[in-house]
């Protein structure tokens, strides 16, 4: 559909901390059904560096935020995400997968145990599918509450901890993967303390109304300067994260997706709570004969300096198309192309040479395992 830049400006929608992107003066961009920040001025690669070197604000507020209810709420989350939800500890994290009946991907999401509820974060392009297949399964079971009037703000990087805590005490016993009740000026937040970058740091779920007032607390801290979505992405592609819509999507499974790791013993075969989530039998059956994968993601390192994108071929030695990169960029910290990609299992080894095809010419490109920038996350 073609439509002008007016009516696609008028129609967005606008998070709480949009009259301060502004005057930042961000650049704005559709994103999700969003006016968004994708750069302010000091640009995309002062923004990125300056994470990994301090500590940079995100708004996040696009994503979706829900409660899940009700004394049958964690065996009711845990028949639709193949993770262990049942034994989530009190102020516990998880990373989970929505899946839909042939074991394709919906969603990514986190949630946690806050003792009388779950809290999900899902993401904001998913936000209103989510919500309707969560309640369609199971709404008849636990009370679904989507939380509109809540904002979140994401705080990453190395002094994202003192930043914090010079507003909010306490915060700095929190330890990855893990969340807490908090006060700021009379109104209540939730922190967690994990991140979409690979460095420490903190989601902050509060009332809307008090978003900017907080944000701007966050940005008068000595190293905390605004962050737009342009080195979001290049942080969570350094870090090895999966972006929905990019890497994962509902023609992914987890093992084609390389997301194992989010599959406990406990939900494989064999285990207590086996399978008893959408498409759990191909899910289940992926994991446990990982040769009959027909591909696999990979993560893919550039022998040249020259930007792969997405949506790029890769070729084989002998020029044969093998696959197409998912999301790519010439990283900030390395200098070099990094990318994602889905390939047949044959090219999947780490140290398999391949090539991206771009403008003719053939970039190689080495698979690797794992992130392109260790982790730096505060596990205590």
């Amino acid at each position: 559909m073609t439509t002008s830049s007016n009516t696609a400006t008028t129609a967005l929608l606008h998070t709480p901390l949009h009259a301060l992107h502004q005057e930042l003066g961000a650049r704005m961009v559709p994103f999700a059904g969003y006016a968004m920040p994708v750069q302010y001025p000091a640009g995309l690669m002062k923004e990125h560096l300056h994470v990994r070197e301090k500590a940079g604000l995100f708004d996040v507020s696009h994503m979706g935020q829900l409660r899940l209810s009700g004394p049958d709420a964690a065996a009711a989350l845990e028949s639709l995400l193949p993770v262990d939800v049942i034994g989530l500890d009190l102020h516990k994290q998880r990373y989970g997968l929505l899946l839909n009946d042939d074991g394709g991907i919906l969603d990514d999401l986190m949630f946690v145990n806050r003792g009388d509820d779950l809290f999900l974060i899902v993401n904001g392009a998913c936000k209103a599918a989510d919500i309707a297949w969560i309640q369609g399964r199971i709404g008849q079971i636990c009370t679904v509450t989507p939380m509109p009037e809540q904002a979140l703000l994401a705080l990453q990087g190395p002094s994202a901890v003192q930043a914090l805590e010079a507003l909010v005490p306490g915060v700095n016993k929190l330890v990855f993967m893990t969340g807490g009740a908090f006060a700021w000026q009379g109104q209540s937040l939730y922190i967690t303390r994990s991140g979409y970058t690979g460095e420490d740091g903190f989601e902050v779920s509060l009332p809307a109304t008090a978003a900017q007032a907080f944000a701007r607390a966050l940005l008068a801290q000595d190293g905390v300067m605004p962050i737009g979505l342009g080195a979001r992405n290049s942080l969570r592609l350094e870090a090895g994260l999966c972006l929905y819509g990019n890497d994962i999507d509902t023609s992914s499974t987890p093992a084609q997706a390389s997301l194992n790791w989010a599959i406990p013993k406990v939900r494989r075969l064999s285990g207590e709570r086996a399978g008893g989530f959408p498409g759990a039998d191909k899910v289940l059956a992926e994991i446990d004969q990982p040769s009959t994968l027909p591909r696999k993601r990979v993560s893919l390192l550039g022998q040249e300096r020259v930007p792969v994108r997405e949506h790029t071929e890769l070729h084989n030695a002998q020029g044969e198309r093998v696959g197409e990169v998912t999301s790519g960029l010439l990283s900030p910290c390395l200098d070099k192309p990094i990318a994602m990609a889905y390939v047949p299992l044959e090219y999947a080894a780490a140290g398999t040479l391949l090539y991206a095809m771009v403008r003719g010419k053939k970039i190689p490109m080495e698979v690797t395992s794992g992130a392109f920038v260790p982790a730096r996350y505060y596990r205590g």
